[in-house]
């Protein structure tokens, strides 16, 4: 039983609100004691705005909040539902059982679970995998469409590598809007070979920390805060010789405050930095001085920090 299942039962009439019974109906349960739960997980869900509530006699009645959008399929079918069903998948939950032995004897929770890092891990286990490429999906295109939206640099652009791009679904998104650009997917082997194919996209697999495809420019979108200082240099080098001298690397990541602010968007950057701390090699989120100092290190001769976006900055690494 997953909470957007409820959503999704709610949406089922359009406008209506529906007892916990209609919701468990829809539902391909045998336990007639489901109506019962499902109104007790309805219940909290209201409680926390992601349902909203009233009461018929002495029933609840449940329907969608503006909360609840987020995880039903939108417009272009996609919700960050898949990154719920990411984050509370059993590969996922279990790392949290090993933090407290991994602050106290060393190594990443992760790894001391599964015995491979984040990265490493989906390309052993082909369930997780799909898990984690749907999420990514999903995520790439909701936050790719505001990215579009509030950020114009993409413009003049003949060749853009995007490093970790998983699936390749943010370049088709920034080569519909922008077609004068010819794109270059480039993941690792085990995520490139479940990728579809897209005009003007081509599909390249190999390791980043090695070499990266030329282009005019790379885009890295969540990529520098699942590793380490070093590993990010490494990979900031690659991208430095793989531009022109008038190239540029497009950064998209979470700026951590240096203060323990408790902001709606310092909480969201905190708790990120809490799941690089787990799950990654050295990941973590950086404050803006971070980040000048890694690509000043790296060559890049000027950065520059474009707009915030779904609490990420979009940054550029000019050379």
């Amino acid at each position: 039983m997953r909470a957007w299942d409820i959503g999704d039962n709610c949406k089922s009439r359009s406008g209506a609100k529906l007892s916990a019974t209609d919701i468990a109906a829809q539902l391909p349960s045998k336990n007639q004691g489901a109506p019962i739960m499902v109104d007790r997980i309805a219940r909290i869900l209201a409680s926390h705005n992601v349902l909203c509530c009233s009461v018929v006699g002495l029933e609840r009645h449940y329907g969608l909040s503006p909360v609840s959008y987020d995880f039903i399929p939108n417009e272009d079918a996609v919700s960050l539902a898949p990154v719920l069903a990411l984050n509370q998948d059993i590969v996922s939950l279990v790392i949290w059982c090993q933090l407290k032995y991994a602050v106290l004897e060393g190594g990443i929770a992760f790894n001391r679970v599964h015995g491979a890092h984040a990265f490493e891990y989906p390309g052993l286990d082909d369930r997780f995998n799909q898990v984690f490429n749907t999420a990514m999906l999903n995520l790439s295109t909701m936050f790719t469409k505001k990215l579009l939206h509030s950020y114009d640099g993409f413009h003049g652009i003949k060749q853009l590598v995007d490093v970790g791009g998983n699936l390749g679904i943010t370049l088709h998104y920034i080569t519909s809007k922008y077609p004068n650009i010819n794109g270059i997917n480039f993941d690792l082997p085990h995520v490139i070979q479940h990728a579809s194919s897209y005009p003007g996209i081509e599909h390249v697999a190999g390791d980043m920390f090695e070499n990266v495809p030329q282009g005019d420019a790379i885009f890295l979108k969540l990529v520098l805060h699942d590793w380490s200082d070093e590993k990010c240099l490494r990979l900031l080098k690659n991208c430095y010789k793989a531009i022109p001298n008038n190239g540029r690397v497009i950064v998209v990541d979470s700026v951590v405050p240096v203060m323990a602010e408790s902001t709606p968007s310092a909480k969201a950057t905190f708790l990120l930095d809490m799941l690089m701390m787990t799950q990654n090699p050295g990941g973590k989120e950086r404050t803006k001085e971070e980040f000048v100092a890694l690509a000043t290190e790296a060559g890049f001769n000027s950065i520059k920090f474009e707009c915030f976006v779904c609490d990420c900055w979009v940054m550029e690494f000019h050379k």
